[in-house]
């Protein structure tokens, strides 16, 4: 019974926190500590920073934490599955629909005017995350500017266009040469 109600409460979960893991929290504490009682508001801040900490979606590993602690390694099995049930499902149905379709011309114009949008999404979390690195998340002007930071992206961007060089090994210069000049600066 409890694999069933595991599969079941997460199944719930995968189906309907759209929006990514951050808004999947309140469901899954609603199910786990709220409607089953299966977790303490203790451990469930518990299970937050775990299911933060390791690499991968935060509902994906919160249904494996809750489905090990009250189930075992069955019922972590079963309430991940449980989790990402809905989303193979959507992802399976939305390839089959491309792949059948894929040579319409409405559908071309659909995946043609989405590319605009997609490529200014990842520009505003480009800009964002340059504004956090270059100006520490501060007002943008120049007595703000992260001087360093801002002199390690350009030798790195130019050593990746120009040289073509191996991508982790420049983020691992990167660090390198941060962590010096830091250790040096102090």
């Amino acid at each position: 019974m409890i694999y069933i109600q595991l599969f079941f409460s997460f199944l719930q979960v995968g189906m309907f926190s759209i929006g990514g893991g951050y808004a999947a929290m309140p469901l899954i504490q609603s199910q786990v500590v709220t409607h089953y009682g299966w977790l303490t508001m203790s451990e469930f801040t518990d299970l937050i920073t775990i299911a933060e900490m390791t690499p991968g979606p935060i509902a994906v590993n919160s249904a494996t934490f809750v489905g090990i602690r009250i189930a075992g390694i069955p019922g972590a099995i079963i309430a991940t599955c449980g989790c990402i049930l809905p989303s193979c499902v959507i992802v399976s149905l939305l390839f089959y629909i491309y792949y059948r379709y894929k040579q319409m011309s409405t559908l071309q114009s659909i995946l043609g005017s989405l590319r605009p949008a997609v490529v200014a999404l990842i520009a505003a979390a480009g800009l964002s995350i340059l504004q956090l690195v270059a100006f520490d998340g501060a007002e943008v002007s120049l007595a703000n500017v992260h001087w360093l930071e801002c002199g390690i992206f350009l030798v790195a961007f130019l050593v990746l266009r120009i040289f073509k060089k191996n991508p982790i090994m420049v983020m691992l210069c990167c660090g390198v040469v941060e962590l010096a000049v830091s250790s040096i600066v102090m």
